[in-house]
């Protein structure tokens, strides 16, 4: 997922969407233990993912918050 693709989506389908990814790093992971991972890969890129939907956020947080200083 493209850092432009973050941040034209609203905050509410970033947590949807950080939820979806952290339950595929889940299921992924379960898979890799029992030896049925085909591609390991798919769990660095999901977790990065997750990283720039986290950096979006606090992104955004520090901007609101900057805001509501002024």
């Amino acid at each position: 997922m493209k850092p432009s693709e973050i941040r034209e989506k609203t905050n509410e389908e970033l947590d949807r969407l950080t939820i979806e990814k952290r339950a595929e790093i889940f299921k992924l992971r379960r898979a890799a233990v029992t030896g049925q991972l085909e591609n390991p890969s798919q769990i660095r890129q999901l977790r990065k993912d997750v990283a720039r939907i986290e950096t979006e956020r606090t992104a955004r947080a520090a901007k609101a918050a900057e805001a509501n200083e002024q």
